[in-house]
C-alpha cells in the first residue's frame, strides 16, 4: 500500500543463486544431522548456552557467509558502470581465506574487494562504529563522497538514509522483521530516487548431487526471504533480463 501511494520507492528484486562448496555442503550435512539428534533428545533452541543453540549458529554462519556468494558479488560489482548509493549487508561470521589457512571476518572480506581490488570508496557500518562516524558515513554517502557502506547488522532498524538505491544482501536470518527491514533501507523516497535495485543471494545445495531432505529445508528457508520481497514487488517498466518478472 505503501508502494502504491507513493510514500515508498518501487524496486526491482534480483535474487541470484548461489551453491554452496563441497566442503561447505559436507559440514552443513553434518551438522544438520548433529542438530536432529539434539532435537531428538529434547535440547532447547531457546537455551542460548545450549550445545543445540551453537550448532544452529556454527550452521547458520555457513549460510551466510558462504565462499561463492563473494564470487557473485565480483561479477555483479564489475558489472556496474558508475555503483554509488550502495549498502551491503554480510554476515557476522568469519571465512577462509587461501593465505596459510588464515580466516578474516565476512565483512573485512568483502571490504577488500570492494574497495582494494574493484577500487570503490566503500566504508564498514559496524558496531564498533561510533556515533559520531556514523552521521558522518550517512552524509557521505547521501553526497556522493561514499560510494557504499558495508553493514553487518547496524543499519536493521532506526537508520535512515534516503539516497541509498541499490543493497546487496550477502545474508540474512530468517526473521521476518529482519528482511523486512532491510528493504526498508532502500526504498525511501529521496529526490530524483526513481527506483531502487535489491540483490539477493540465495543459497542452494551444490547442483552435482542427489537431493536430500536437508536439501529442500535450506531452500525452503532461503526462499522465505525471496518470496517475502517478491510478494510486494510493484512492476515497473522492463528491467534488465536477469530481473524476477
Amino acid at each position: 500500500e505503501a508502494l502504491q501511494w507513493g510514500v515508498l520507492t518501487p524496486y526491482y528484486y534480483y535474487p541470484i543463486l548461489v551453491e554452496l562448496s563441497d566442503d561447505e555442503y559436507e559440514v552443513y550435512l553434518e551438522l544438520t544431522e548433529k542438530i536432529g539428534k539434539m532435537f531428538a533428545m529434547g535440547e532447547s533452541v531457546d537455551d542460548e548456552d545450549g550445545p543445540l543453540h551453537s550448532l544452529l549458529i556454527k550452521r547458520a554462519r555457513i549460510i551466510a557467509s558462504a565462499e561463492n556468494k563473494i564470487v557473485e558479488l565480483e561479477k555483479l560489482a564489475r558489472s556496474w558502470e558508475e555503483p554509488s548509493h550502495l549498502l551491503v549487508y554480510c554476515g557476522d561470521g568469519s571465512v577462509d581465506v587461501d593465505v596459510d589457512e588464515m580466516s578474516i571476518r565476512h565483512i573485512d572480506q568483502v571490504t577488500q574487494l570492494l574497495g582494494s581490488e574493484i577500487g570503490m570508496k566503500v566504508s564498514q557500518y559496524t558496531a564498533e562504529t561510533s556515533l559520531e562516524e556514523r552521521e558522518y558515513l550517512k552524509h557521505q554517502i547521501a553526497n556522493g563522497e561514499l560510494q557504499g557502506i558495508i553493514a553487518i547488522r547496524c543499519l536493521d532498524e532506526g537508520v535512515d538514509i534516503p539516497s541509498v538505491e541499490t543493497a546487496v544482501i550477502l545474508a540474512s536470518s530468517t526473521n521476518p522483521r529482519q528482511f523486512v527491514q532491510r528493504r526498508g533501507r532502500v526504498l525511501r523516497v529521496a529526490p530524483g530516487k526513481k527506483s531502487a535495485s535489491i540483490y539477493d543471494m540465495i543459497v542452494i545445495p551444490p547442483s552435482d548431487g542427489d537431493v536430500l531432505e536437508a536439501d529442500r529445508k535450506l531452500v525452503r528457508k532461503e526462499l522465505v526471504r525471496s518470496d517475502s520481497l517478491f510478494t510486494i514487488f510493484i512492476p515497473l517498466p522492463p528491467p534488465p533480463s536477469e530481473a524476477k518478472e
